[in-house]
């Protein structure tokens, strides 16, 4: 495990998921630790599925100050929390646990990644937007496209969509609706909460209506279906890479109780991604 500075390790913090051997978060903390001066503080990654998430909770040590939760264990996390803020809460979803006095604390900074990547492709404005999925991060994308001022959301799923997420959306003063796969309402943004691999054919996405932008959240190893067809298209693109730098620095200074160094994290972050497409070119350390 490898601390922000050289000597013991202190205070501890992780991500975990399954899968998460992919995940660049351990790049993005270590940096901020390292630019912070932060002595002592380590974070790690560990493979953790939903079964397993209530038995690694229970096993950790009072030196324990944070964990981020990715895929499947958000809805978990939020269950386990003590307390819970208001965006956790509205979206049935939490990406980070801080330790407190209370007991864990669930926030979810998706919704400032989101909204940070987003703005960053231009998208400040969007009137209507396409969400592939409708579980716990498309919750964390209607929470932003609503901060984001959007009147519209359409679901493309498989089946029917989440009920949570549906009604989360009409609370969020939304109007809904649902599309099968296959079907490309006009939109101006576009955002994939799913696996690549899990959705087929959305390499026929449309061009946009005026300046659109897409973010596809699950990054990977290179850039997705959905990334190289919205660049022929004519999108702009949102990496999920760029969603993940501003999650991160908002865990950050949960975590620690510092600003975080968003510049030196950005740094970190760009030493290990296609500047092309901002998709990872080799896991993270």
């Amino acid at each position: 495990m490898l601390s922000g500075q050289p000597g013991p390790v202190t205070a501890r913090c992780a991500v975990w998921g399954s899968p998460v051997a992919h995940s660049l978060s351990p790049t993005l903390h270590r940096a901020a630790y390292a630019a912070l001066g932060l002595t002592g503080w380590a974070y790690d990654r560990r493979q953790v599925d939903e079964a397993a998430f209530g038995g690694a909770l229970a096993g950790l040590d009072a030196t324990w100050r944070g964990l981020s939760l990715t895929m499947p264990l958000k809805e978990a996390a939020l269950r386990a929390a003590s307390v819970v803020d208001a965006t956790a809460a509205a979206t049935g979803a939490a990406n980070t646990l801080v330790a407190t006095a209370a007991g864990w604390h669930a926030h979810n900074t998706d919704v400032h990644g989101i909204v940070a990547a987003l703005r960053s492709a231009g998208a400040t404005a969007p009137a209507h937007a396409l969400v592939v999925g409708s579980g716990a991060t498309a919750r964390s994308t209607v929470a932003a496209l609503a901060a984001l001022g959007a009147a519209r959301v359409t679901f493309l799923v498989r089946g029917a969509p989440r009920e949570l997420t549906v009604a989360q959306a009409r609370s969020a003063g939304l109007e809904v609706d649902v599309v099968g796969l296959g079907h490309w309402p006009v939109a101006d943004v576009v955002v994939s909460t799913v696996p690549p691999e899990a959705v087929p054919g959305l390499d026929d996405l449309p061009g946009p209506r005026g300046t659109g932008a897409v973010l596809d959240v699950v990054y990977g190893e290179g850039p997705t279906p959905l990334q190289r067809r919205a660049r022929e298209a004519g999108w702009a693109l949102a990496p999920g890479t760029d969603m993940l730098l501003h999650q991160a620095a908002a865990q950050v200074t949960l975590m620690t109780g510092l600003p975080a160094p968003l510049e030196a994290m950005a740094a970190a972050l760009a030493s290990v991604v296609d500047p092309e497409w901002g998709t990872p070119v080799r896991r993270g350390s």
